[in-house]
């Protein structure tokens, strides 16, 4: 989902406000602000969570992966109220600098009672297409009228991937200890692998290798499918503190 450079074609970026289906889905139908300067340039982040384990007689921790952070991108635009832009682009009426500001927090930023939250919005320049929430928007004025009135702005935006609650539920239920999990081995995989991947504890592997009937833990051929119930469904007798 990367953004496209808006130099290169006449397209602008659109910031589009989003209702919700019964899944919690986006769907773009409602107002959307249309920048008339397009960003120079955008930055899009990436991030993973491990856990880090350090075993006994390792200089190191190990990483585990844990989970992907959500996407996010961010980018300053300028709006501009002198009608400089808006002759370029043949807009016969330039609007004011908080005229603009306004459409723009009304869409992404001002709370909606009906959702109860700010709406999801969805981003488009070219190619790309988005779908996130507004975490931070700053207005930084550069020009004024002599009377103080603002003819120009820098306005920086960040976002964060909109996930929807039925698809966080379906991530949720990959991972939690509490629920029934099927997995299919694959060359690599350890039994205490993936119980620290399901439960988040390497060291229940004994306890999933008797529900399976495995006779050697170690050397699990790659296709074979394990089963490993709800944690609470283990033989698992109470730890007590020393």
């Amino acid at each position: 989902m990367a953004l496209a450079s808006g130099k290169s074609s006449g397209t602008k970026l659109t910031i589009q406000a989003c209702s919700l289906d019964s899944n919690g889905s986006p769907t773009a139908d409602g107002s959307k602000f249309e920048t008339v300067i397009n960003p120079e340039s955008y930055k899009q982040e990436y991030g993973i969570n491990y856990n880090r384990d350090t075993a006994e007689g390792k200089l190191a921790p190990e990483l585990k992966f844990s989970n992907h952070n959500e996407e996010k991108i961010s980018f300053d635009f300028v709006i501009d109220g002198t009608g400089v832009a808006d002759a370029v682009n043949m807009i016969r009426s330039p609007r004011k600098v908080k005229d603009q500001i306004k459409d723009l927090k009304d869409i992404a930023y001002t709370y909606d009672g009906s959702m109860h939250q700010p709406k999801p919005v969805k981003l488009s320049w070219g190619p790309m297409s988005f779908f996130g929430r507004l975490t931070s928007m700053s207005v930084n004025y550069t020009l004024f009228k002599p009377d103080g009135t603002p003819l120009r702005a820098k306005v920086s935006l960040a976002f964060s991937e909109y996930v929807s609650p039925e698809e966080e539920s379906k991530k949720a239920g990959r991972s939690s200890p509490d629920l029934s999990h099927t997995r299919v081995v694959n060359a690599g995989d350890t039994l205490p692998l993936l119980c620290h991947e399901i439960y988040r504890d390497s060291s229940l592997y004994p306890y999933i290798a008797r529900e399976n009937n495995l006779t050697d833990f170690r050397n699990i051929p790659s296709g074979t499918r394990l089963s490993f119930p709800p944690i609470q469904a283990l033989d698992i007798p109470q730890r007590r503190d020393p």
